[in-house]
């Protein structure tokens, strides 16, 4: 329990959460309530009271927000031997499939598609179908299939459609479906699919899974999708010591198949369970969550809830009216210079915006300034040089990994063409001259492969870049050359922490991580620089100062939400945006500056705005206008 050094005693409802250990239970936190020290406090409980600490398992949607849960109860545990497990929905499917996939076919080195995987081999099936990528755009291809696996069906489910889309999609699924399987290959959504597929199909697996986690908790239940409420369902529904924490007031995700309905279905599911809320908000002023309920109340479909704080009033939230976007980015960056000479730091400084398309007038004017930023979301894996690391990890250890082996069979170039390439991958007979680029091809996977089998996985990777070629291809005196060399040494630096593991687990945790990771996760702890970042990526963030650009009508609410012909879900899309707008005021711990351009340019098309309807839900008397501003920090 927490002492008195902790930032704050435990208020009532915060103990009634850590001591309601057996049985379910639905934890209602609000944003800035405490809630991680909650869950950590909860499950170093469980532990001081006798349950093993391997039996307990505690899964959050994010790399970094798992990192953290992770710290804080090893650190909350530390002497004991055993640990919790906790991590992702996805990485714990990785865990379960390596250890019991192959009771439904899938091998222990199976690859795993990242997003640009998945569209490259889409993309593939449609040339081969003669589909047009302008008419048929393969993203929303990938993304039908992504949302119908999230609600668990297969492409025999697809009804045939009387156009030409709905009669040939359904073949691309299932083409797609192929591919991976002859890949020895999963994506995303086929992780969480698969995991309660074999637990269906195989209950005997499932008993082993249930009799090993007798204590499960779940962060931002409001997230979850249908094939993990029905995953933590299976895995629950023997012990039913099952605790959630949720906030249907931070659910923003429906446009990746999350389904706030499952926090509100938590007591039809779970007759006994026990609802505590968490109302009491240390991060921000009372001037703030006066705004942000405010602004929230206006919601119909939520659970009732209303955010205080013992904090002081604080300043107003200011708002800006720009007459475009260069304007509204230079008083953006001017108020930042400001705050940073008057002695904040820039790390305690965020500018939160609604598509990743704003962000570049704000660095432009940022860059002028001469103020450090760091824009979340611009991927260290996704590099083409990592990427091309990465492949011949794949490839050494999965040869069926076509995608891998393709972007490895030619670089660096070693006159493998596309002929050649097309008769390795079909097994066709070579001549002499042939038969050694391919055997010289395998020879140097074969070697990195059994380095990686041996080797602690920094020492791997670091074999593998030489002995592909890719250093010494690198390593050409160009500027680039040396920025993509950096890169690739930057990757043997990051996989010293998979080192403690055996091989070649280290280097299977490693791609994992690769491949599942979120923007968040390129958030460097060290770095003294403002944070620019869509809402979406702010969520579980706080800082002390926050900007919310683009408040105008289409664009915050997105036209995309409810714009047209009026549509069923309107109502719901546009709550969603007030959400998102919700959690934009929440991450802030001191002050808010809002602003809105008159005029914008979009896609080359200079319209005119009127500001956002969420503005008019702020009360007046908690808003003051640009320049009128007066910026005082305690």
């Amino acid at each position: 329990m927490p002492k008195k050094s902790d930032p704050f005693l435990l208020n009532r409802a915060q103990e009634e959460a850590i001591l309601t250990q057996v049985g379910p239970v639905l934890i209602v936190a609000g944003a800035g309530s405490g809630k991680t020290m909650v869950l950590t406090h909860r499950i170093s409980h469980l532990i001081a009271g006798g349950v093993k600490p391997d039996s307990i398992l505690a899964i959050t949607f994010t790399n970094k927000a798992a990192e953290e849960m992770k710290e804080r109860v090893f650190r909350l545990t530390e002497r004991q031997t055993l640990r919790p497990w906790v991590g992702t929905f996805h990485s714990f499917c990785v865990y379960v499939l390596r250890h019991s996939g192959h009771a439904i076919g899938i091998g222990k080195n199976f690859s795993i598609l990242d997003e640009e995987d998945s569209l490259s081999v889409i993309k593939e099936i449609m040339k081969g179908f003669l589909l047009d990528p302008k008419k048929f755009e393969p993203k929303k291809i990938r993304n039908i299939i992504s949302k119908n696996k999230n609600e668990m069906r297969g492409a025999d489910s697809w009804e045939t459609r009387d156009s030409y889309f709905g009669k040939i999609f359904p073949e691309v699924w299932r083409k797609y479906e192929e591919r991976l399987l002859e890949m020895k290959a999963l994506d995303f959504d086929d992780l969480l699919l698969k995991t309660v597929v074999l637990f269906t199909k195989h209950p005997d697996i499932l008993h082993e899974w249930q009799e090993r986690f007798l204590y499960i908790h779940i962060d931002e239940y409001q997230d979850t999708n249908l094939v993990q409420y029905h995953l933590v369902k299976l895995l629950a529904e023997k012990y039913r010591n099952i605790c959630v924490v949720g906030d249907i007031d931070q659910a923003i995700y429906s446009w990746r198949g999350a389904d706030f309905r499952n926090i509100l279905h938590f007591e039809r599911d779970w007759p006994d369970a026990k609802i505590i809320t968490l109302e009491e908000n240390y991060r921000s002023t009372k001037l703030i969550l006066d705004a942000a309920n405010a602004v929230i109340v206006k919601n119909k479909a939520r659970l009732p809830k209303n955010l205080y704080s013992k904090k002081i009033a604080g300043p107003k939230i200011t708002l800006f009216e720009a007459a475009n976007e260069e304007e509204e980015a230079r008083l953006i960056s001017e108020m930042s210079r400001e705050m940073i000479r008057g002695g904040i730091n820039p790390r305690d400084i965020a500018v939160l915006y609604r598509t990743n398309f704003q962000s570049r007038i704000i660095e432009e004017k940022m860059l002028g300034e001469n103020i450090s930023y760091q824009v979340i979301g611009v991927k260290f894996y996704l590099r083409k040089e990592i990427k091309d690391a990465l492949a011949y990890l794949k490839a050494a250890l999965n040869r069926e990994d076509v995608l891998s082996l393709k972007r490895v069979v030619n670089f660096p170039p070693r006159g493998i063409g596309k002929v050649l390439l097309a008769k390795i991958l079909g097994s066709a007979e070579l001549n002499l001259k042939e038969g050694a680029k391919k055997e010289e091809l395998f020879k140097i996977l074969d070697e990195i492969k059994k380095d990686l089998e041996e080797e602690k996985a920094s020492e791997a990777i670091k074999f593998a870049i030489k002995k592909s070629g890719l250093e010494d291809y690198f390593n050409d005196g160009t500027e680039e050359g040396e920025i993509r060399l950096s890169n690739i040494r930057e990757l043997v630096t990051l996989a010293r922490r998979y080192d403690i593991q055996n091989p070649p687990e280290g280097i299977l945790k490693l791609m994992e991580d690769a491949a599942l990771m979120s923007d968040q996760d390129t958030m460097k702890k060290e770095e003294n620089s403002i944070k620019l970042m869509t809402v979406h990526a702010a969520k579980g963030l706080e800082f002390k100062v926050v900007f919310v650009a683009g408040l105008e009508e289409g664009l915050f609410p997105h036209a995309a939400s409810f714009g047209g012909e009026p549509r069923p879900d309107d109502e719901s899309r546009l709550e969603e945006e007030r959400r998102l707008f919700y959690v934009a005021l929440t991450r802030a711990k001191e002050k808010i500056f809002l602003s809105y351009a008159i005029f914008r340019t979009i896609f080359g098309e200079r319209r005119i705005n009127m500001p956002s309807k969420f503005i008019s839900d702020i009360p007046e008397d908690l808003l003051e206008r640009g320049d009128e501003a007066v910026i005082v920090f305690e």
